[in-house]
């Protein structure tokens, strides 16, 4: 996972730097070497808004490009909020690409085709072919 931390409106500290990339270290176990993580930590600086501490996070994966983002007053706390919200897309991410409902679901009784072929094919070669439909 390659981490870009920038700034806007605010100074990144080390620190503040460090921190971000010790969370988000949580991540990289679970996306590819290759993929790109911007992190944004801006400040907005309207005396009405409460929680001006914002961190947003953009992470570009082979399929779609995930996002999030989070204010609180305290920036590390908008940062643990945002790895939260990011962690939860990253597994549904995962999760969809190993599993592909579409292709190994039956339809209407019938098996995918290539599922059992092979069994077949060697039954066939035994001589203890069995129909597959029940019928007989």
């Amino acid at each position: 996972m390659r981490l870009q931390v920038k700034g806007k409106n605010v100074e990144v500290t080390p620190s503040i730097r460090e921190y971000a990339e010790r969370k988000l270290a949580k991540l990289g176990k679970q996306l590819a070497d290759q993929t790109q993580v911007e992190v944004e930590l801006s400040q907005q600086r309207n005396p009405s808004i409460a929680a001006s501490q914002v961190a947003e996070a953009t992470v570009f994966t082979k399929g779609p490009t995930l996002r999030a983002r989070e204010a609180s007053p305290d920036m590390k706390a908008s940062i643990d909020q945002l790895v939260d919200k990011l962690a939860r897309q990253v597994k549904r991410y995962r999760e969809r690409r190993t599993v592909e409902p579409r292709r190994h679901t039956e339809h209407n009784g019938v098996e995918p085709r290539g599922v059992d072929q092979r069994d077949d094919e060697e039954r066939d070669l035994e001589g203890i072919a069995e129909p597959r439909d029940g019928l007989g």
